[in-house]
């Protein structure tokens, strides 16, 4: 519900811009799309926002969010209750306590969430196809026809995988800060300043919570910090599921392929974190809203 919450009102962030021709293809349409599509790996946030409107109206914005929403209910789910459950674990069975624990149990989490991105990986690359289509040159029709394309000519089951690999080994770094971060802001926050930051919980008036704008603010800097951390695992998942798109993709078949190709061409900065400046804007209000749905959710079930 949290993790919906956040994907359904960030979507238009997330939203790529134009998808050029295939690679090769000729035309001064095709070179200027695959100019608006550098520019979007680039980190052109506010002329991609501008541009993408202009090309494709303003649902173009929200071109692959359907795959995306089917895809993030069991993730988050999963994320949620195995971050509680092995917090409780490593608390009560093995004794750790204290900021280290929540660490601890955000990386767990993250490695349990492996089963649902195997299982919804494949919805998230047609949601990464869709949304860099260019309106009047659509290869997809929608969800189901970008299924069978993909499964016909990138080599069946396995062609919904590219990228698999980057994403699984970022999920636990990304998972464990922003649990840990989060965690730790909220319990120093209570501790040190209760009644400026703090309410009693709606469902059990003897604990304390954040209030809900130091909620969003917590949640925004743990999304910012784990998304920093993380963030060359999530640049090489994307050069990886876009697969022909680029014309470098034959240099890009891999995971050490990728990062090898990006890190020798454009360095750090411009390469494994480019397009930072647009991930912040998605993922910071993005986890302020998944981390305050979570804790209005407790409330409400009275878990408090």
């Amino acid at each position: 519900m949290a993790l919906m919450a956040a994907a359904a009102a960030l979507a238009a962030a997330d939203s790529p811009p134009a998808m050029p021709q295939a690679a090769g293809a000729g035309g001064p349409t095709a070179r200027r799309d695959f100019y608006w599509l550098r520019s979007f790996l680039a980190g052109g946030v506010f002329s991609t926002l501008r541009a993408v409107p202009r090309k494709e109206g303003f649902l173009g914005l929200y071109k692959g969010n359907g795959a995306m929403m089917i895809r993030i209910f069991p993730y988050g789910a999963i994320q949620f209750m195995a971050f509680e459950h092995y917090k409780m674990l490593i608390t009560t069975k093995l004794g750790v306590s204290g900021h280290v624990h929540r660490l601890m149990a955000g990386s767990m989490a993250g490695k349990r969430c492996m089963t649902a991105v195997v299982c919804t990986y494949p919805l998230d690359m047609v949601r990464v196809r869709l949304a860099f289509q260019v309106k009047g040159e659509h290869t997809y029709t929608g969800i189901i026809h970008a299924f069978k394309t993909i499964y016909a000519k990138e080599g069946g089951v396995l062609g919904f995988y590219r990228g698999l690999m980057p994403t699984i080994l970022g999920m636990a770094p990304y998972a464990g800060v922003s649990f840990f971060t989060f965690g730790t802001l909220k319990s120093v926050g209570l501790s040190h300043a209760p009644t400026l930051l703090g309410r009693p919980s709606s469902d059990n008036p003897n604990v304390l919570v954040l209030k809900t704008h130091i909620n969003l603010l917590c949640g925004g800097v743990a999304g910012a910090i784990a998304q920093t951390i993380s963030y060359p695992f999530d640049v090489t998942r994307r050069r990886m599921q876009l697969g022909t798109v680029l014309p470098e993709f034959e240099k890009c078949l891999t995971m050490r392929e990728t990062m090898k190709y990006v890190y020798g061409h454009h360095g750090i900065r411009k390469g494994l974190y480019r397009g930072l400046s647009l991930n912040y804007i998605r993922c910071i209000p993005s986890q302020a809203v998944a981390f305050t749905t979570y804790e209005l959710m407790k409330q409400f079930f009275h878990l408090n």
